[in-house]
């Protein structure tokens, strides 16, 4: 089943197009898409993404984690008005 949209598409020919194929079940270009990644790309994304944390942060300095760290924290901690 594909996944639900948390926003419908802004342009009316999209949402139809989006409308007629859940109704008849057709199987979406977009699913197409995202199932025909290639095996080798993804093996370098994700040891480029592994790394890349450890990297910054080992060319940081103690103050620059420490702010950092305190800006995390006030944003965390941010109280939020009235809804």
């Amino acid at each position: 089943m594909p996944k639900r949209s948390s926003k419908p598409p802004q342009d009316e020919n999209a949402a139809a197009f989006e409308a007629v194929s859940h109704l008849t079940d057709e199987n979406r270009p977009i699913e197409r898409q995202r199932r025909a990644k290639n095996p080798a790309a993804v093996a370098l994304g994700s040891l480029g993404g592994r790394k890349g944390g450890k990297a910054r942060a080992a060319k940081l300095t103690a103050a620059q984690r420490h702010d950092i760290a305190k800006r995390a924290a006030a944003v965390r901690w941010k109280k939020k008005g009235p809804s």
